[in-house]
């Protein structure tokens, strides 16, 4: 995200830092683990809200794009923030309803650490105690798209196999979606 974020932004440059995970999911017939079910949304209206002005076919990298600015990210930060507390908790407890999942059943909430506020606002609206919840953003601040396979990273040796996991996201454009799997070994 260095490469993306104006250091004169102030409201912006604090909240992202540089960082990257994956997490390889291997498939297992009739297997009662791994991924059961997910919630996908997306709503390109919000563009203007976060987005990268340059760059891509909309409006191509040139010499005028880079002397505007065009190719740092930006975001309203009040419209963002509303927009992901409200979503990420919203499928999150979508995902466990249509799993029939209580927050008893949940062992584990991974949410993408975007802010700690959206993290505990996703975490109460689906009645999952704090210490079920993977945070790390005080570590890597939010590395967007790697923020949910770090904290894989870090917990990885409390998940045990048979957990229910939960995880949760938002991020540009607007997405944001939640995932329900069920831990398939011991670390």
């Amino acid at each position: 995200m260095s490469s993306i974020v104006n250091y004169k932004d102030r409201s912006t440059c604090i909240i992202f830092g540089d960082g990257a995970a994956c997490v390889l999911l291997e498939a297992e017939e009739n297997s009662e683990y791994g991924v059961k079910d997910m919630i996908m949304r997306t709503d390109g209206s919000a563009y203007p809200y976060l987005n990268l002005k340059g760059g891509g076919s909309r409006k191509p990298a040139s010499h005028k794009t880079v002397d505007d600015g065009d190719h740092y990210i930006f975001q309203e930060g009040a419209t963002v923030f509303k927009t992901a507390v409200t979503k990420m908790s919203e499928v999150a407890a979508q995902i466990m309803e249509r799993n029939k999942l209580t927050s008893n059943d949940v062992q584990w909430l991974v949410p993408h650490q975007a802010n700690k506020r959206i993290i505990d606002a996703t975490a109460e609206r689906m009645g999952v105690d704090p210490s079920k919840v993977t945070v790390n953003i005080e570590k890597y601040g939010n590395t967007t798209n790697g923020t949910i396979p770090l904290c894989f990273w870090d917990f990885e040796k409390k998940f045990k196999k048979g957990d229910n996991i939960i995880l949760a996201a938002f991020g540009g454009g607007f997405t944001w979606g939640s995932m329900y799997l069920k831990w398939g070994y011991n670390s």
